[in-house]
């Protein structure tokens, strides 16, 4: 008999940790190859996590609602493999869809996420909110003992720390400074909260709901953003007169053919990536002081889940696809994510995202970025408006369909003459659209 250890996978380059949400087998359990062992959430998407041998579950390492290291062993299988295959280091393979990532039980490094604070310790993402959220500093973060790997401070020791300190166990420095100031542009000391919290009251007749743990982390990852990045926002108007009358034109046909409907968010998309190729470094993130221009264009799109959070599924190698191919994954991504069938790696690499605020009536927004990317471009309702065209006869009124597009970018890489440009780009592509274009 052979011991196979199945390991928190690793869902993506910038994640550290997941939190168990379910377990569906219990130890003594019989589990086959590819049956689902567990469920567990990061700040990305819910997942499941599949068995890799078939056998008996011996020992369940963690309990639901534990918050655990990628790499760490959750589970152990007794199964009847061969030990020599069992002496490998295994590798589980989360269920396909386009692209299989690959899980792997070495410890994962400290990548982007994780958040030093002067010393030698590291920090994850969950310890790094609570901390902020509770008004601890880096100066305190780094007196508390861990009891993680390697000294690690998990998030029971920040609670109790957190616990401690409201019971006047623990008296913190006077002006530390705040988790969040780590990625402020500069750091300013403040005086820490009161040792007691009152609870706070609440006048008039109101309902009390609490945050659910997707807007939580949404909640979170909109503030971090913010402290990152110094946001600057870009305004274009486009005559998308021609590209209407030619989707209307030839939709029913489209579907006909190819079995999709066809939106307009894979036009959009389309000209965004021809764009892209011309301005690079809109394809980029920023680690330290160092530009980071990636090669491959991935485009995010934000969707709706059916509880009305939003996420951003990403279309890899965009510039790779024609129209039709780019249809397909935008219906594709947009149809698990209303199903709630979104895998990991849906959401991971990309690189500029598209929000169309005009689904939902606007005419404009100024969203905010997506990190580490370091734009974002946003578009608004298509409204038909009366309009001056100009003619080598001379100028007219006319009725057009017009539509406001923005783009917020990082203006510490991104400076106005850039983002103004490509935003102008994008607008242009649009209205020079060809109305006699094949499909």
């Amino acid at each position: 008999m052979a011991i196979v250890e199945l390991v928190m996978p690793k869902m993506g380059e910038s994640i550290m940790e997941a939190t168990i949400l379910r377990w569906h087998k219990k130890a003594g359990d019989h589990v086959k190859v590819d049956e689902t062992v567990l469920e567990i959430a990061t700040d990305k998407v819910d997942s499941e996590v599949p068995s890799i041998a078939e056998g008996e579950i011996t020992e369940v390492l963690f309990n639901e609602n534990d918050v655990v290291a990628v790499g760490t062993v959750i589970a152990r299988i007794n199964t009847n493999a061969d030990a020599a295959a069992a002496t490998a280091p295994v590798v589980p393979a989360a269920p396909a869809v386009a692209t299989e990532p690959k899980f792997t039980s070495a410890p994962a490094p400290v990548v982007e996420t994780a958040v030093s604070g002067g010393g030698a310790k590291f920090y994850s993402p969950l310890v790094l909110t609570i901390a902020q959220q509770e008004g601890v500093s880096f100066a305190d973060l780094e007196k508390i003992p861990g009891s993680g790997n390697d000294g690690r401070v998990t998030k029971k020791d920040i609670l109790q720390y957190v616990a401690d300190r409201k019971e006047g166990k623990i008296i913190p420095d006077v002006t530390p400074e705040p988790v969040g100031a780590a990625v402020a542009p500069s750091r300013q000391p403040v005086v820490t909260a009161p040792t007691t919290v009152a609870s706070p009251t609440y006048n008039g007749n109101v309902e009390i709901v609490e945050m659910d743990r997707m807007r939580k982390l949404i909640a979170n990852h909109m503030v971090m953003s913010k402290q990152t990045s110094p946001h600057v926002t870009s305004f274009a108007e486009a005559d998308v007169t021609n590209l209407v009358k030619w989707r209307d034109r030839v939709k029913g046909e489209f579907e006909k053919r190819e079995g999709e409907k066809l939106t307009f968010t894979p036009l959009f998309i389309e000209a965004i990536v021809k764009c892209i190729k011309r301005f690079p470094l809109i394809n980029c993130s920023l680690d330290g002081d160092k530009i980071i221009i990636k090669k491959d264009i991935n485009i995010g799109m934000a969707a709706a889940l059916p509880t009305g959070n939003l996420i951003v599924p990403v279309i890899k190698s965009a510039d790779q696809l024609n129209l039709v191919g780019i249809t397909k994954q935008v219906n594709h991504l947009a149809n698990a994510a209303r199903t709630n069938k979104l895998k990991p790696e849906d959401t991971q690499s990309g690189t500029f995202t598209l929000t169309n605020v005009g689904t939902f009536g606007s005419l404009m927004g100024t969203p905010i970025i997506n990190q580490p990317q370091v734009a974002i471009l946003a578009v608004g309702a298509i409204k038909k408006r009366p309009m001056v065209i100009e003619t080598p006869e001379g100028d007219t009124i006319g009725i057009r369909h017009m539509m406001y597009l923005s783009m917020s970018y990082d203006h510490r890489i991104v400076d106005g003459s850039l983002g103004a440009t490509f935003l102008t780009a994008v607008a242009q592509e649009l209205e020079n659209f060809d109305p006699k274009r094949g499909i």
